[in-house]
């Protein structure tokens, strides 16, 4: 773990950030509805994993950059975040259902909510990162927490 200025971090975040601000100006009807019955301390979760994970993902660094192994763990992230990308993009191109929001991508589960903290927790072991893993985990609980309750709540 090293202090820097991460541009690999700041993709990664324009990556995530970009889709969302999208949505966010156009949110799926029923999502609001959602939204009110979420798990406050999920939400707490979610929130502080946010900011973290976002703080993190720019001051941390690579020590051992972009060699070998570490730019492996490197690759498997911006797979993942092309993944989230592309379930994105199927989503915008399905119509903007508030239930496309949820829909597998093969064996992925809600991948929307999914894929970026996977990403993030592997960008973390890139960085060789104790804190990032940890701020993808909390981010983790909370966010995937929440999408997974909006999902059962959709298919009851």
């Amino acid at each position: 773990m090293e202090f820097g200025f991460s541009i690999v971090g700041v993709v990664f975040l324009a990556m995530l950030f970009i889709p969302n601000i999208k949505w966010g100006r156009n949110q799926p009807a029923g999502y609001a509805e959602l939204s009110k019955h979420e798990n406050r301390a999920l939400l707490v979760l979610e929130r502080i994993g946010e900011v973290a994970c976002s703080c993190a993902a720019v001051i941390f660094v690579c020590p051992q950059g972009f060699s070998f192994p570490w730019g492996i763990w490197l690759c498997l992230a911006i797979l993942l975040m092309v993944l989230y990308e592309i379930a994105w993009i199927r989503y915008f191109k399905g119509g903007e259902r508030l239930d496309g929001m949820y829909q597998p991508l093969g064996p992925i589960p809600v991948p929307i909510a999914s894929l970026p903290v996977a990403a993030f927790a592997l960008l973390g072991i890139w960085c060789q990162s104790p804190i990032t893993v940890l701020a993808a985990v909390v981010l983790g609980i909370g966010h995937i927490g929440i999408h997974i309750g909006h999902l059962r709540e959709l298919t009851q």
